[in-house]
């Protein structure tokens, strides 16, 4: 009987992923910002590495590039696409219609968010190919620790996309919504700016964002240099931030529209 259950619902989530990515095509902004910004901008900070001199800092140029391209996945591809799509989808009344049919919340909010989260891997598993030949930064030391970051990044994010979403009043104020963890996630969790350059207390503080554990999972996995306790560090404050956004989920989520 279980295992029917989990087929039945295995079904309903295939066809809503399916659906949600029809209509993800059909917003060709959103395709663009989710495809295109994540691969365009790691670019945009070579030269700023070059003038912050990284390599006094024990920070490997290479690396740094690698894990702010994964870090803009995460912002652009995930979060920022799932805020408008979330939105869109509540103000259109679709989330409602689902809601009297057979796919219980989580699936229509796992659903929602498949084509997004399917772009961020892909995204990431391309970048990181890429950047390991054009940059020659080699394989991962510790393919365990990158692997743990990607997947807790990609169990936050979309929680705190669907957070995001719950306070955004319209499709077009979406983007607005998500800008200020955007814009703090960018220069406070070690994309643009590595943390190693940072004032050590203001490296503290970013430490605690939600962004901050995965770029240091994946960075400390690549390099190979991170400590059993700044791992153990990065693992809690993610779990923290992704049981905070699914608690947020379940109490603030809106399903109707708001007025």
């Amino acid at each position: 009987m279980s295992g029917v259950v989990r087929k039945s619902a295995g079904r309903r989530l295939g066809a809503l992923g399916r659906a949600e990515l029809t209509l993800l095509g059909r917003n060709r902004g959103a395709v663009a910002t989710a495809l295109l910004v994540p691969l365009a901008l790691p670019f945009t900070v070579r030269g700023a590495y070059a003038r912050l001199d990284l390599k006094a800092h024990g920070v490997n140029a290479g690396t740094a590039m690698l894990t702010a391209a994964i870090g803009f996945s995460f912002l652009f591809a995930v979060y920022t696409a799932l805020v408008g799509a979330f939105v869109a989808r509540r103000e259109e009344l679709v989330l409602k219609r689902l809601r009297t049919g057979e796919p219980r919340d989580v699936e229509i909010l796992l659903g929602a968010a498949l084509p997004s989260v399917t772009i961020g891997l892909a995204q990431c598993l391309i970048l990181t190919a890429a950047y390991a030949v054009m940059l020659d930064i080699g394989t991962p030391q510790a393919p365990h620790l990158v692997l743990l970051g990607l997947l807790l990044g990609f169990l936050t994010w979309p929680a705190l996309a669907a957070v995001t979403a719950s306070f955004s009043k319209s499709i077009e104020g979406a983007q607005v919504a998500a800008m200020p963890l955007t814009l703090v996630s960018l220069v406070g969790s070690g994309t643009f700016i590595p943390l190693e350059v940072l004032p050590d207390r203001v490296a503290s503080f970013c430490e605690l964002l939600p962004l901050t554990p995965v770029i240091t999972l994946i960075r400390g996995g690549w390099t190979g240099h991170l400590s059993a306790h700044d791992t153990l560090g990065a693992v809690g404050t993610a779990v923290v931030w992704a049981a905070i956004a699914v608690f947020a989920v379940r109490r603030w989520f809106r399903w109707e529209p708001r007025r």
